[in-house]
């Protein structure tokens, strides 16, 4: 994972990114058979959407990131079975080395940041028996689902940016499809599950979720930042309330024997 989501990024992705649904983290522990005696590490946690709600059915729960200022905001919802430790994928080697054989690994909307195939080699080696690794995505970006209140926003800030926006985060079925693969190749029993609800935004939401998917250097000044809003709210004129249809899939890769 790369850094720079720090600062006010990570105020909005505290505040805006969506959680998971409770369907979803029922089916990370069924997948791992997870109780009140096991351990779950938690990569790209950022400011704990994941990890927390884990960390409820859990002994406890190791969260992961490379950004300082996310771990804060996740130490911060003061879960006392939630450690939050400075680091990225490519540590897990030494982490396990602290942990011992965890239950399970999680990823939530944070694979697309990460080398996968690496880290996919890596969880044999990282999980008791019966553990594995579950991937989470959390729904398509707000700028690229099939709404009309969604086109209208990613025509402004296509114009804002003056670069097309095509980057799904993983969320794609291509990615999916990559992704099962290299799960299989790294020797791992492949499972896919899916989660899909209808909610609602605000233009806050709208606009707060933009934020937080902003790296620091990329966050409109106060002053752009109004001229923006000005113009997404003109865009979007109409359109509110402004409907999204999020599907959340997981892919459990679980430990062969």
């Amino acid at each position: 994972m790369e850094l720079g989501f720090g600062g006010e990024v990570a105020d909005f992705y505290d505040r805006y990114r969506r959680g998971y649904p409770g369907e979803v983290v029922d089916a990370v522990v069924r997948a791992f058979g997870l109780t009140g005696a096991d351990v779950v590490v938690d990569l790209g946690c950022g400011t704990g959407q994941l990890a927390l709600p884990l960390a409820a059915r859990v002994r406890a729960v190791v969260g992961v990131d490379p950004e300082p200022d996310m771990l804060t905001r996740a130490a911060a919802h003061g879960v006392p079975n939630a450690t939050w430790v400075l680091g990225k994928d490519s540590d897990l080697p030494a982490l396990r080395a602290v942990t011992g054989p965890v239950a399970a690994v999680t990823v939530g909307q944070a694979l697309h940041w990460m080398d996968h195939e690496v880290l996919f080699r890596e969880i044999a080696a990282t999980v008791r028996p019966g553990g594995g690794i579950a991937i989470v995505t959390n729904g398509t970006p707000l700028w690229l689902q099939d709404s009309d209140w969604s086109r209208a926003l990613r025509e402004v800030l296509e114009q804002w940016f003056t670069t097309k926006l095509v980057a799904t985060c993983g969320t794609d079925e291509a990615s999916q499809q990559r992704y099962a693969s290299a799960l299989s190749a790294a020797g791992l029993t492949v499972s896919r599950s899916a989660v899909t609800y209808t909610g609602e935004l605000t233009l806050p939401d709208i606009v707060g979720g933009i934020y937080s998917a902003l790296p620091v250097h990329r966050l409109p000044t106060q002053e752009n930042r109004a001229l923006l809003e000005c113009r997404i709210d003109k865009a979007l004129t109409g359109f509110g309330p402004f409907p999204e249809v999020v599907q959340v899939t997981t892919l459990v890769g679980h430990l062969n024997g």
